[in-house]
């Protein structure tokens, strides 16, 4: 199977299905420090959900603590099946990260590997595929990005966009069930901030469960199912994206959007969509990222 018909999305899931990731009560301190306090939170198949709120709020633990990254002292953690809490070995956390791509603030790409190098060694040296399948998947996840003319250069001779869209080409070569980004554009020129946004906006559409931290409020708002504002380590509200933007029901969450947004939430219909900083919207086709 290569990579343009490995693209297909789970269907949203129905109310009678359980969701793919579930924290029940999870608490997590550094030393004397407390950083969640009693997070519960949950995700269908095909959502996409945003976690906002200040920084230090704890919302990139959470992502960290879906992954086995961090272990909570207390709760439990669910992705599909696997309680992620309870996992111990290194093998165990391994299989898990083969189901969840993780893209991080940072694009920590292999700086003396090619971009197509830098696709095709977790799927070779992890997963286990063939050279071939995996520089056929590699290259059309690149086309995906609107990276394919950049497969021979090295993450150096790229901007901090077209870096960052190989590290999302990068997790998803692993034809993952869930991916997690975290502030992934934090660190871009403003410039190239969209260039990340529209591919990760187009795998929205096309139904990969995707849970999303950051500060792009019109973006959250564009493209979130769900809608999760965490402080102080709590999660204070979570709702609709319309209701989280249009019309939230604690005053912290209309503070902090009214200082994010520079006005006051608004009664929203539609959000008004980002402007495409290509001159078309990036085709995938449906995920099918099949374990």
């Amino acid at each position: 199977m290569n990579a343009t018909d490995s693209f297909l999305a789970a269907a949203p899931a129905t109310a009678a299905e359980a969701p793919l990731v579930a924290l029940h009560d999870v608490h997590l301190s550094f030393g004397a420090n407390p950083v969640l306090k009693g997070i519960d939170f949950e995700v269908q198949r095909g959502q996409a959900v945003s976690i906002i709120g200040p920084s230090g709020s704890g919302k990139s633990t959470i992502l960290r603590c879906i992954t086995g990254l961090l272990r909570p002292q207390h709760g439990e953690i669910r992705v599909g099946e696997t309680r992620v809490d309870a996992l111990r070995t290194e093998a165990e956390l391994i299989a898990l990260r083969k189901r969840v791509g993780f893209v991080f603030q940072q694009y920590n790409l292999f700086p003396h590997l090619t971009v197509l190098e830098n696709l095709v060694i977790a799927p070779t040296r992890v997963a286990g595929r063939d050279r071939a399948t995996a520089e056929r998947d590699a290259r059309a996840l690149l086309d995906k990005v609107r990276l394919s003319h950049k497969e021979a250069a090295y993450p150096g001779e790229l901007s901090g966009g077209q870096q960052q869209r190989v590290a999302i080409a990068r997790a998803l070569a692993m034809r993952p069930e869930l991916m997690l980004f975290d502030e992934v554009t934090s660190a871009l020129d403003p410039e190239t901030v969209g260039e990340v946004l529209t591919v990760i906006r187009d795998l929205v559409r096309d139904g990969l469960t995707c849970v999303l931290v950051t500060h792009e409020m019109r973006f959250a708002e564009e493209i979130s199912d769900q809608v999760y504002f965490t402080e102080a380590g709590v999660i204070v509200e979570h709702g609709p994206a319309a209701r989280i933007f249009g019309a939230p029901e604690s005053e912290r969450t209309r503070a902090f959007l009214h200082r994010a947004l520079g006005e006051g939430p608004r009664a929203s219909s539609a959000p008004a969509a980002l402007p495409a900083p290509f001159p078309e919207t990036l085709a995938f086709e449906r995920l099918r990222f099949a374990l």
